[in-house]
């Protein structure tokens, strides 16, 4: 008689593991034995900005470190109630580029959509941390006019799905968003930035990959991944489902003091992205937002930073070292 065999666990899916993502700083800390940190939170800011963290990203965190890159990215440290000048609630222009419901324009030939504030992560260093997301996102009855907007602008041939994180949303909404886009004959690509292939790579599922590789559109996906310990095998066999889709893969990171501001760190982050074919394309300087100060990194040490990593790295692996300044007409490379 042939034994029967175990069943394999189905995966869980994206929206499930979203569901059950961490809220709770004490939940946090009791899985990564820190609890004795409980005291280096304030109440009143989760209140404001609350903590969210899907369990597969706090999985990739080492127990018993309270420094970790990735625990660090999140843990709302009592230090973001400091007051600091220069660091303000909506640091890039954001509200100034407004010029229909839920789009924004800063630069030529590309429209950029908040089709959503939810995010499956929430960053302390967030530059949309204090968006007043639900003043500006149109309902879903006003995205005609904002779409209207886009055709008779022959002059842009890309749009952005930002927010919040555009992957949040579902594939029907995103593929009906897309197959509106598709009709605009002047739209040649799709650019989506988003961190969850990243934070929560169960996103990238067959229902996401079944409209990518549909859209006539080019699909370019910016990621996020500020630390080489984020791309585990998940995160790689998810960014190997886009790359096969046809998606332009790029990364953009954020230089945060206490994370990867090391030559050590930048390298061991673009070797890694190089590994699972994702360029690296920009390492930002800190938006100084409001309560994210503590994770500036002074322009000096920057440009310090790259000009070490071009001794050690060929030149299309180092990033380009930029800031976003309101009015500019592109991002500003500093190095």
């Amino acid at each position: 008689m042939i034994p029967q065999s175990t069943p394999l666990m189905k995966k869980q899916t994206w929206q499930a593991e979203l569901a059950t993502a961490i809220k709770e700083p004490q939940a946090l800390l009791v899985q990564l034995g820190l609890l004795d940190q409980l005291n280096a939170i304030s109440p009143d800011l989760i209140k404001g900005f609350p903590l969210r963290v899907p369990q597969s990203y706090v999985d990739k965190m080492r127990y018993g470190d309270k420094n970790d890159p990735l625990l660090r990215q999140v843990f709302p440290l009592i230090d973001e109630s400091i007051d600091q000048a220069g660091f303000v609630h909506d640091p890039v222009g954001d509200h100034a580029a407004i010029t229909s419901p839920g789009m924004l324009q800063k630069y030529h030939g590309r429209a950029l959509l908040l089709i959503t504030g939810a995010c499956a992560i929430h960053c302390r260093y967030c530059f949309r941390r204090h968006f007043p997301y639900n003043d500006s996102n149109p309902l879903a009855s006003q995205w005609q006019t904002t779409l209207e907007s886009i055709k008779t602008d022959t002059s842009i041939n890309e749009v952005i799905f930002s927010g919040g994180d555009p992957l949040s949303l579902s594939d029907n909404k995103l593929a009906k968003l897309v197959k509106q886009l598709e009709g605009i004959s002047h739209i040649k690509r799709l650019r989506i930035h988003t961190r969850l292939p990243v934070v929560l790579p169960n996103r990238v599922d067959n229902e996401l990959i079944a409209w990518i590789n549909k859209t006539r559109l080019k699909v370019v996906m910016v990621i996020h991944a500020n630390h080489a310990n984020e791309i585990g095998d998940d995160v790689t066999h998810a960014l190997e489902q886009l790359r096969q889709a046809g998606c332009q893969l790029l990364n953009q990171a954020v230089l945060l003091k206490g994370v990867n501001d090391s030559v050590e760190n930048l390298v061991a982050l673009s070797e890694r992205l190089s590994e699972v074919n994702v360029m690296p394309y920009y390492l930002h300087l800190l938006d100084r937002v409001a309560g994210a100060s503590h994770f500036d990194v002074p322009d000096e040490q920057g440009i310090e930073l790259i000009a070490q990593i071009r001794t050690v790295l060929p030149g299309y692996l180092v990033p380009r070292l930029v800031r976003e300044q309101q009015g500019e007409c592109s991002k500003t490379v500093i190095a």
